[in-house]
């Protein structure tokens, strides 16, 4: 039997520690099989061009394929399943997932490969905006940034981890294993939430129509341009930080993988630190990152000679993924009833912002100004990142948000209707 909140939605039970724990683990069990097979495919490139006959940059469209899956299938998904309980749209989505790549990985043709490349992209987005939801329902508000970081662990411990792993893997045996294991991955995300999860309703008065009206918001708007913005500089660099390291900073090309491990700190570090922030001060901190943005990449185009300070900040760039469950909770805040479609939302500006970020430094780099500009191109979007925040700052104190206190109360109050098994 549920209890009843005063919004008319069915509380959770009182879960223990260790249940929220597994929840969340399993969550974050999809987080690390997304991200594994999102980024390690780019150290794959030439074994797939081999594969199919094509050259290495024509084997580079299936990432843009899987990236405009993540792209239309986030908000398509989120609106088509708005009438579903949140566990079975996480069990749809995983299993969606896992054959998408298991498929990937017998692929016949290249045609085919970018077909399934852009399949398996489209469950990503909802993904982790639903895990985020869900994470968040299960503590108390004080602590809900922290949840949807903990979910957002799994892709940041992919590119520490999971990415070197599966591309080793993948150029010993074949671009194909690395495919089947995260496949295999995403089955076991399914196997564990089910097992997990305790089973839910979907929210009362929950329809199509319901999820749209969160675009009318001009604040879910705002939110999401700055992701796209705000997160544009930390690609704009990242895309082009092997040949700046090695064309500007003069570093060994065996130094490389280096790079990419420092990178990968800063973003797990980032993910925990800027979680912490988040929960005492949500605006703080996404308005503080995007400053710390400004000044970490200007300072990286300024010192990317040297080697030392080349990999200090590399690893700082890496840190201002802080802001991303900041921003994953205030799009939760600000969706009044379109929480969903919102928060998967979310994944798809994180997208744009990998296509615009790396767009405009290659941009900056064809017409002469040298590698280490990316750093000035990402310092520039941070700072148009910025003004979307004071906008959103000021929209907000003149009159208060459409969604914003509803929001959090509901959230203090009830979360999605979890039911005993």
């Amino acid at each position: 039997m549920n209890n009843l909140g005063p919004s008319g939605t069915a509380t959770p039970p009182q879960l223990t520690n260790l249940q929220i724990g597994l929840v969340i683990a399993a969550l974050a069990c999809g987080g690390f099989g997304i991200g594994t097979g999102e980024f390690a495919i780019m150290g794959l490139l030439p074994g797939v061009a081999s594969t199919f006959s094509v050259t290495t940059p024509q084997a580079g469209y299936v990432i843009s394929a899987y990236a405009l899956g993540v792209v239309v299938g986030a908000p398509l998904i989120a609106v088509a399943g708005a009438k579903a309980s949140r566990r079975s749209l996480l069990l749809i989505l995983m299993l969606v997932f896992a054959i998408g790549n298991l498929a990937s990985a017998v692929a016949p043709s290249f045609l085919s490969f970018i077909v399934l490349r852009f399949f398996s992209g489209l469950p990503h987005g909802a993904y982790f905006g639903v895990s985020a939801l869900v994470a968040a329902s299960l503590v108390p508000v004080s602590r809900r940034t922290r949840a949807v970081g903990y979910v957002m662990l799994g892709l940041t411990v992919a590119t520490l981890a999971g990415t070197p792993v599966m591309a080793y893997f993948g150029q010993t045996l074949s671009w194909r294993a690395m495919f089947l294991a995260v496949g295999l991955m995403g089955a076991l995300t399914a196997a564990l939430i089910w097992k997990y999860l305790p089973r839910d309703k979907p929210a009362e008065g929950a329809s199509v129509m319901r999820e749209l009206v969160a675009f009318t918001h001009p604040q879910v708007l705002l939110t999401l341009t700055l992701a796209a913005t705000g997160f544009g500089g930390m690609f704009s660099i990242f895309s082009y930080i092997a040949s700046t390291s090695t064309e500007v900073a003069h570093m060994p090309v065996a130094l490389i993988p280096l790079i990419m491990f420092l990178f990968g700190v800063g973003m797990n570090v980032g993910n925990i630190v800027g979680s912490k922030l988040a929960d005492h001060s949500l605006m703080g901190t996404i308005g503080g990152m995007l400053v710390f943005n400004i000044v970490v990449m200007t300072l990286f185009s300024l010192t990317a000679a040297n080697p030392v300070l080349l990999c200090i900040f590399v690893f700082l760039i890496g840190c201002t993924f802080a802001a991303g469950p900041a921003i994953q909770t205030r799009l939760m805040d600000v969706a009044a009833d379109g929480q969903t479609l919102a928060a998967a939302s979310m994944h798809s500006a994180f997208n744009v912002a990998n296509g615009l970020g790396a767009w405009l430094g290659g941009l900056v780099i064809a017409n002469g100004f040298g590698y280490a500009a990316t750093g000035y191109v990402g310092a520039a979007l941070s700072m148009l990142g910025l003004v979307v925040f004071a906008a959103s700052v000021w929209l907000e104190r003149r009159s208060v948000s459409p969604g914003s206190a509803k929001t959090r109360a509901v959230f203090a109050q009830s979360g999605p209707a979890i039911l005993q098994e």
